[in-house]
């Protein structure tokens, strides 16, 4: 039998690891740049970097000092300042933020008492207690925001403020170019989980028809063949909606890519460079990859698709964590964490496939799937309405799998992102499926 002692101490030892890493992780982010760059709004799609500082703490404060502690609140008066459902991203600018150093006070300062907290925590009594829940919540938030933040990075102009090594360089893969994934149930989304959010609860059982689903995400020299052949120009590709925005938005390829002469350029954290042809496309929306899937005569794996192609185990008939297992991510098993600044080569990570074959599944680019974001069957809000269930329905469409701009704290075989078909600063890219013939 366990030592519950035992087990709690684990659960205080990871849950302090997490916050740490996520805290280091926003001080790059806010620190590589001076005063002016986070206060600016580099994008009406993205806060300041400062705005995001102080919110990681508000949220730290709400809900580890004040839910879990039962503590006064250290600020009540930001609340509504670092509220994102009171004020939209293109208004933060104009409001009264905290200055950089005074954010990063008021942040700090937060995270010393909840360190306190959760030195003294009992992992149960309350939901939002139980295996120390609220602090993964927490932690996995941060991490959001840093990504979010990585993405602000992308979209300011100016200068390289952040390196990091280049992937491993890999030989070209030449395995095959698609895996049958065999039809029958497998379970979807995880009741065990102990840090999974409530858009992934519970588990609960898919019937999933044969069907085939690229070995790897599609690459730049796949994309560039449907642009060269055309693609943005030929209306059938496109749905209604997605032509109606190529031509309003004159979107002739990914963004951030750019033609000179003859070969494509790109812009990636300050740097221009050549398009490398092996990577996974990157910064295109769910309208771009679908046109591509229709011009390649296939189409984008369904969600539920996505995630047995990712978890199922047909020795064990059962349903792993990650694709390579129940193990936590390592560097070997895919690009997560911001170790580098790029996807890898199509056909990394091999340690990292599902035991069908398929490459890649968890980090380097977010997937674009063919589903909208919605509930499954019993699915309940928790610990807020206002983290999945206000944006329900058919306007978000689901990716899955993360990028490497995502920790491995806030990615698993079950992690469930959305976001709106038409936006493509996100670091999102796709691969496609198609129906097996029975």
């Amino acid at each position: 039998m366990t030592d519950p002692a035992l087990d709690a101490e684990a659960l205080r030892e990871r849950a302090v690891a997490s916050l740490i890493t996520a805290r280091d992780r926003t001080t790059l982010l806010t620190s590589c740049v001076d005063g002016p760059e986070l206060t600016a709004q580099h994008s009406p799609l993205m806060s300041p970097l400062v705005w995001d500082l102080a919110h990681i703490g508000n949220q730290e404060e709400q809900w580890l000092l004040r839910a879990v502690a039962g503590h006064e609140a250290i600020r009540p008066e930001i609340d509504t300042l670092y509220d994102a459902f009171e004020h939209p991203r293109a208004e933060r600018p104009s409001l009264p933020l905290l200055p950089p150093e005074e954010a990063r006070r008021y942040a700090a300062d937060v995270r010393g008492r909840a360190l306190d907290v959760l030195e003294g925590a009992a992992f149960h009594g309350t939901r939002l207690t139980e295996a120390g829940f609220a602090f993964g919540m927490i932690a996995q938030h941060e991490q959001q925001h840093d990504e979010t933040m990585l993405i602000t990075h992308q979209l300011r102009r100016g200068p390289r403020a952040l390196t990091a090594p280049d992937p491993e360089p890999v030989p070209l893969f030449t395995g095959p170019s698609e895996v049958l994934v065999p039809g029958g149930p497998f379970t979807m989304g995880t009741s065990d989980e102990p840090w999974a959010l409530d858009n992934e609860r519970p588990a609960h059982r898919r019937e999933v028809p044969p069907f085939r689903i690229d070995t790897t995400p599609v690459t730049n020299a796949a994309y560039q063949a449907f642009i060269e052949d055309g693609g943005y120009d030929e209306p059938r590709w496109w749905t209604a909606e997605g032509w109606a925005h190529v031509r309003r938005n004159s979107l002739t390829a990914p963004l951030f890519w750019r033609r000179d002469g003859r070969q494509w350029l790109r812009r990636r954290f300050g740097v221009t460079e050549v398009v490398p042809p092996d990577e996974p496309v990157l910064h295109v929306c769910w309208y771009e990859a679908d046109a591509y899937a229709r011009w390649a005569g296939r189409r984008l794996p369904t969600e539920a698709e996505w995630e047995k192609a990712a978890r199922y185990d047909p020795a064990g008939d059962r349903s792993t964590r990650y694709p390579w297992g129940d193990a936590d991510p390592g560097p070997e098993h895919a690009n997560l964490g911001q170790r580098h600044l790029r996807p890898a080569p199509a056909g990394s990570y091999p340690a990292g496939e599902s035991p069908l074959g398929v490459r890649q599944l968890i980090g380097d680019v977010w997937e674009w799937t063919a589903s909208d974001f919605l509930p499954y069957p019993g699915f309940r809000a928790f610990p807020y309405k206002e983290y999945s269930e206000v944006f329900f329905g058919r306007e978000h469409k689901v990716l899955r799998g993360g990028s490497f701009a995502v920790d491995p704290v806030a990615c698993r075989g079950t992690f469930r992102n959305w976001d709106l078909p038409v936006r493509r600063q996100i670091f999102s890219g796709f691969r496609t499926a198609r129906s097996e013939e029975v």
